[in-house]
């Protein structure tokens, strides 16, 4: 089991320790105040951990505190593991970033783009080139998701069953099959969408490697990493680790999602790169820190320093940012002055995004409103974890980051 303690005084590693006191400080009041029920917070700068921090219960209702060996579900902070191991292969050959998907799934060889019309009579046109591995790393294939409630595409999915996650019984092979079935949003690579993308990117790892996609991932990512706590599920010794699950009571305060959260206690049918995987914040931490040293960690070498910067800088045709190239979605992050990279956002210009930060930050986060980020200017990683939807409800990610910088002086 990984472990994650504080291993450096603040001013070793040029913070302020009042300073860095501000950032456990201004969450303690989102617990205090009902808004949260509880968080893990871990910053580290040069790989040592300056502020390691829990406050609060990760369960409400058994009144259990948050602990280090709390497990959280990360959602979409399974994108960047599933688009490493992508990239993991891509250094071994097995694929071009540049190839079309339908070489390793073949119901994407004839995909039709949405043109015009209802979700229940929707006309289509040709794609006109191909969707591309590249496309799927940064979700600029034309695919969605079913809870972004903004086009009739999405309606498409839900009407299919899809709006968190894939219907019952379903696996990650039948749903890419059938994703592939119904109208892109736009021509590949023409703008961003959040979107099951990296989904199907887990698929293409299952086809190129030859292995199952939770395979590959504990054979290849978790186990030379110690992440012994990361998996698509929290079997029975382990549950009384899992924090649960809260949305937001119109009424105040928090409600209990066990319909959502209990998922995680089972296990699934259909493996989500997209935001199946659960984790502790000592597992994450190892992972932002391969990410922080090029590809390397304790002597493991998952991907090459060259792979890296190239994941880590922004893809979006024309330097674009997400603002422009980007669909209006609803979302806690800013998108002015952020491109995106291969399964991160990349902060581009951070004057423009009004966020004291540095160019070539990179971070993602989760539906239950945990983040990372990596800035490697400063050499900072910051992690928090707690477990709300949805992630938009308050502004936690620029917070933390700001909480962070105004710590730094050194």
């Amino acid at each position: 089991m990984a472990k994650l303690e504080v291993d450096a005084e603040p001013g070793e590693v040029g913070f302020d320790a009042e300073r860095l006191q501000r950032v456990g400080a201004h969450f303690r009041r989102y617990v205090d105040d009902g808004k949260l029920a509880g968080w893990t917070i871990a910053v580290a700068r040069r790989g040592r951990v300056a502020l390691l921090e829990h406050h609060g219960l990760a369960d409400v209702e058994a009144q259990r505190p948050v602990t280090d060996d709390t497990l959280w579900r990360i959602y979409s902070m399974t994108k960047p593991i599933t688009s490493v191991a992508a990239l993991m292969l891509y250094e071994r050959g097995a694929f071009e970033l540049t190839d079309p998907v339908s070489r390793f799934i073949p119901e994407f060889a004839d995909v039709r783009v949405y043109a015009a019309g209802s979700a229940a009579n929707p006309s289509t046109v040709p794609a006109v080139e191909p969707v591309r591995i590249w496309h799927l790393l940064t979700h600029t294939a034309g695919l969605t998701y079913g809870w972004h409630h903004a086009h009739a595409v999405d309606e498409v999915y839900r009407s299919k069953g899809f709006e968190f996650g894939a219907p019952r019984g379903m696996d990650l092979e039948a749903a890419c099959a059938t994703w592939a079935g119904l109208p892109l949003l736009f021509q590949p690579g023409s703008e961003w969408n959040y979107s099951v993308a990296t989904d199907v990117l887990g698929r293409v790892v299952e086809v190129a490697s030859g292995k199952p996609f939770d395979a590959f991932l504990a054979d290849e990512v978790f186990a030379p990493l110690g992440m012994d706590d990361t998996a698509f599920w929290v079997g029975p010794d382990d549950l009384e680790r899992l924090a649960a699950l809260y949305v937001l009571n119109p009424a105040g305060g928090l409600l209990r999602n066990a319909a959502m959260g209990d998922a995680a206690t089972r296990e699934p049918t259909f493996l989500s790169g997209g935001g199946g995987l659960v984790s502790t914040a000592a597992d994450y931490h190892r992972f932002t820190q391969m990410l922080a040293r090029g590809g390397e960690l304790d002597g493991a070498r998952l991907l090459g320093p060259h792979t890296v910067a190239y994941m880590t800088r922004n893809h979006l045709p024309g330097g674009a940012d997400l603002d422009t190239f980007g669909r209006p979605l609803h979302a806690e992050s800013a998108f002015r002055g952020v491109g995106f990279g291969l399964g991160v956002s990349v902060v581009t210009d951070a004057a423009a995004g009004k966020a004291v930060t540095h160019d070539g930050e990179f971070a993602w986060g989760g539906l239950a409103s945990t983040a990372f980020y990596v800035d490697p200017v400063a050499e900072v990683t910051a992690m928090f974890f707690t477990q709300l939807m949805p992630s938009s409800a308050y502004p936690i990610r620029p917070q933390l980051r700001s909480l962070v910088n105004q710590a730094l002086v050194g």
